[in-house]
């Protein structure tokens, strides 16, 4: 059963790790699928012609999110080729994680910049397009750090728990136009990153969950297909913890 067939979703930081993971799974349910880069072209535009070959439109396009005039481009652009945005998927973030006595203004703003700034500029470019089709789904990636905290980064956990707090306004704003909006915590998901981590620490992050793995991309992904389904049609100002039990 395809859940997304017809739709079209935009999904920022789409080209490795947990976005391209929502990419795949998209295409699998049958939405058209507009995502974004930021250097790693010939990975996005490989990844745009595999998904291509499955039925559904595919194309990836270089735009920071972070940057409010690219992210208004984007969306025109998204609009003018698919005719539609049905999906937003807020997922481009970044990490520099230090304790607070050593992180910079800098990468403190950086952060923000990127993880929280970039929801906003995405959000506020699609959603006049949303209001006139008086549908949307805007799912934001925010994370366990966002919801609990987290020492040595104070940066990340501050963007990521300004996601919660945007999301449940945006929902309170736009519900009315049958635009929904939630936010998704992961907790410890394992990617190409934590893949050069030491098997030990790796491990040891594991034990401690309950239902003691790591989480895939897929996972994540299958709860991004929910939100932007018609299964979640009253679901709205939510943030649904995907943590295999972390935070119990």
């Amino acid at each position: 059963m395809k859940l997304l067939e017809g739709k079209t979703a935009i999904i920022t930081g789409g080209s490795r790790g947990i976005g391209k993971g929502i990419v795949e799974v998209f295409a699998q349910h049958g939405a058209n699928v507009a995502f974004t880069y930021n250097s790693s072209a010939e990975a996005a535009e490989a990844l745009a012609a595999t998904i291509s070959k499955s039925g559904v439109q595919a194309k990836a396009y270089k735009s920071n999110a972070a940057n409010f005039q690219e992210s208004q481009d984007l969306a025109a652009q998204v609009l003018e080729d698919f005719g539609a945005i049905d999906i937003l998927i807020n997922n481009a973030g970044i990490t520099k994680d230090n304790l607070l006595m050593r992180i910079s203004e800098e990468d403190f703003d950086r952060v923000i910049e990127v993880n929280l700034k970039s929801v906003f500029n995405m959000t506020k470019a699609v959603q006049r397009t949303m209001l006139k089709q008086r549908y949307g789904s805007i799912i934001n990636m925010s994370s366990i750090v966002g919801v609990k905290g987290n020492a040595g980064q104070t940066n990340y956990a501050a963007s990521k728990a300004g996601i919660i707090g945007f999301t449940k306004s945006v929902a309170l704003e736009l519900g009315s136009r049958n635009i929904r909006c939630n936010a998704i915590a992961p907790g410890f998901i394992e990617t190409e990153m934590t893949g050069k981590l030491d098997e030990a620490t790796v491990q040891s992050w594991r034990d401690a969950i309950p239902l003691k793995r790591g989480g895939s991309t897929e996972d994540i992904a299958n709860m991004c297909v929910f939100l932007g389904s018609e299964m979640a049609s009253y679901v709205t100002g939510q943030v649904l913890n995907v943590d295999g039990g972390m935070l119990t």
